[in-house]
């Protein structure tokens, strides 16, 4: 585009256009006009009348011809274009500016920045990612997965949350920096629940994500172990691993909650460009909390052999004076501190599922614990025996 070109676009910002390019035509509303000579549209159609849901961006080097459609009131006014407005208006859903706010402290921390053109803010955004051993990952569009749209991805560093609109940017974003940090191996992507996340980069834009640490398959993998080897009932969704094992009041991730509830229908709200400034405080606040979950999941998950190298350093297996006449056999011999976990293991199944009901499937409903009266309660001493301790040797 030249820039008379641009200047003429400029005049029709907000009016309905059609733009003819080599293989094919399109018409929609034009949303804005980028520095790098891209333009996009809202509520575009195709020559053939097929609605494109969202957002479409184009290159200026694709458009062979700019027209005026006097059809605009007329297609904005239109029951399509106001059903979907309606539907994406963010109090329907309860996500507004009262709910996502979580105190003055907690705004401060969930800084975010909106990366919607390649212009100044991708490149840098791009770099600072690339520099992290560490990185939270997460998605939102119109059913995530193979055959869904992806329409935002959220990376947590340290210190700040990139939200990628990826409805704008699209396949690019991956081309020029997105695809070489999910795939590299030297950086973990910490996410909830890396299934459809996975099956989305792939299946769309060919992305194949490495070196993750699932929080959703750590939290089972805890349970497990607590369970003494049962399973439970069902996975966690992310507000109930973050409010277990990070301690937050239900408040602060009740907005979590509202997001993971969202029908088919309203999840298109995902498409609404400009998106609403309460709609993006929630998706940073879906990443900001996964790089300290991940820590303590990994406290929880080494629980049991911290304690048996805590017995080890305890030990007083051998006298100084006995070291000379220990023969190999006996020094390689299962010693009595590592023998605990058997005891470990039968005690704390033996605990759940007294605690838990067990399904038909042999698993326990771990959301539905069983009410305990006072005389079944386990006592403190009975209840440390749940937990692994150090073993002193006779």
């Amino acid at each position: 585009m030249v820039l008379e070109d641009v200047k003429f676009l400029n005049v029709l910002k907000g009016k309905r256009i059609k733009l003819t390019l080599k293989t094919s035509s399109y018409h929609g509303v034009l949303e804005r006009i980028n520095a790098n000579k891209t333009l996009v549209l809202a509520h575009v159609t195709g020559s053939d009348g097929s609605k494109i849901p969202g957002l479409k961006m184009f290159f200026g080097h694709e458009i062979m011809n700019v027209e005026y459609s006097n059809e605009a009131d007329t297609v904005r006014g239109n029951i399509h274009d106001r059903t979907l407005e309606e539907s994406s208006n963010v109090e329907e859903f309860q996500l507004d500016r009262n709910t996502v706010t979580l105190g003055e402290d907690e705004e401060e921390y969930i800084n975010f920045v909106v990366i919607d053109e390649f212009h100044e803010k991708f490149g840098p955004a791009v770099m600072h990612i690339k520099k992290q051993d560490v990185i939270g990952v997460g998605a939102d569009g119109v059913e995530v997965f193979k055959h869904g749209r992806l329409c935002w991805l959220q990376i947590a560093t340290k210190d700040k949350v990139y939200l990628f609109d990826i409805l704008l940017l699209g396949a690019w974003a991956f081309k020029n920096g997105l695809s070489m940090i999910l795939q590299d191996k030297h950086i973990l992507k910490v996410i909830h629940d890396c299934r459809a996340i996975a099956g989305c980069l792939i299946a769309q834009f060919g992305v194949q994500l490495t070196n993750v640490f699932d929080t959703q398959v750590a939290d089972v993998m805890c349970f497990h172990s607590e369970a003494g080897g049962f399973l439970p009932d069902r996975v966690s969704t992310l507000q109930e691993v973050i409010s277990l094992h990070l301690k937050v009041p239900c408040s602060q991730i009740l907005p979590l909650k509202m997001k993971s509830q969202l029908s088919k229908e309203e999840s298109e709200i995902w498409q609404k460009r400009p998106c609403p400034v309460p709609l993006l405080r929630v998706m940073a606040l879906s990443v900001t909390r996964l790089l300290p979950l991940r820590l303590v999941l990994l406290d929880a998950l080494m629980t049991d052999y911290m304690a048996m190298v805590d017995s080890y350093l305890n030990s007083s297996y051998y006298a100084p004076d006995e070291l000379a006449h220990v023969n190999m056999e006996s020094v390689l011999e299962l010693p009595p501190e590592l023998r605990q976990l058997e005891q470990m293991r039968r005690e704390r199944q033996e605990w759940a599922a007294n605690h838990y009901p067990v399904t038909e499937q042999g698993l326990l409903a771990r959301f539905n614990p069983r009410v305990q009266s006072p005389p079944q309660t386990p006592t403190a001493a009975q209840a440390d025996s749940f937990k692994p301790a150090t073993v002193d040797t006779p």
